[in-house]
């Protein structure tokens, strides 16, 4: 059994939860979930990359001199790639870089994201999200990330030093407080929540999601996942083939 910690808004912890590995798949395989990661950056290229080749850039395909006699070195046209001005030699052209593995593999893949944050002490189980009143607040969603953050120890971790480099406190502190604020998050909740979503989206290094949305990539990509109790028995259930049946 893999135990969490409950944290409220204020980053204060409020008790434990007991999460089965079999819930979320029981192994990680990371070459599984290397493949699919790769498989959702191919997906997102564009292709639209396009170079001019011999044949589609201006100038005559006359052969510029005489083969002998000038004394210069033999040459063709002036489209060749050896020119300046010439054409690319085997340049990219526009194509779909779009495949997919199968759905089994994906949905598995997305379960031994989570089960990876969970073994890495990654992850955090938040009491309660949500946001007072009718209007998105930015100030009160950026309060609770702090709290968060102070409540896991994150201005704590080991600063990376280069060999030999010796820090006094105060730079390490600073650098601390540095690494602290460049750390990702991805928060899980157990539906769309308009009002908590737009709180967040002005954060950069905040992602907000419904927890049954998540794919490898997304899970993989931020530090740090936060989920709700709601949005941890949604994972739960999906985990589990008979219950996500019913």
């Amino acid at each position: 059994m893999i135990t969490l910690d409950v944290m409220n808004r204020q980053g204060d912890k409020v008790g434990t939860v007991d999460v089965d590995p079999a819930d979320f798949g029981g192994k990680v395989n990371k070459q599984l979930m290397h493949d699919v990661v790769v498989m959702y950056l191919a997906n997102q290229r564009a292709g639209t990359h396009s170079t001019l080749r011999r044949g589609e850039v201006a100038g005559s395909t006359k052969k510029l001199f005489r083969q002998k006699g000038t004394g210069n070195a033999r040459v063709g046209t002036r489209r060749t790639n050896k020119r300046k001005g010439g054409g690319t030699a085997k340049g990219p052209k526009p194509r779909d870089y779009e495949y997919h593995l199968p759905k089994k593999a994906v949905r598995a893949a997305t379960r031994m994201a989570i089960l990876s944050k969970l073994q890495d002490n990654e992850a955090v189980i938040l009491e309660d999200l949500t946001i007072a009143g009718d209007q998105p607040k930015t100030k009160e969603f950026a309060a609770v990330l702090k709290a968060l953050a102070r409540g896991m120890n994150l201005d704590q971790l080991p600063v990376p030093k280069q060999e030999g480099e010796e820090l006094l406190p105060e730079e390490e502190a600073r650098r601390r407080k540095k690494q602290a604020r460049r750390i990702t998050w991805l928060f899980g909740t157990a539906g769309y929540d308009k009002k908590l979503y737009k709180s967040a989206r002005n954060l950069p290094q905040v992602e907000v999601m419904p927890a049954t949305e998540f794919n490898a990539y997304t899970v993989l990509r931020q530090k740090r996942l936060v989920l709700t109790r709601a949005a941890l028995d949604e994972l739960r259930k999906k985990g589990r083939p008979e219950e996500a049946a019913k």
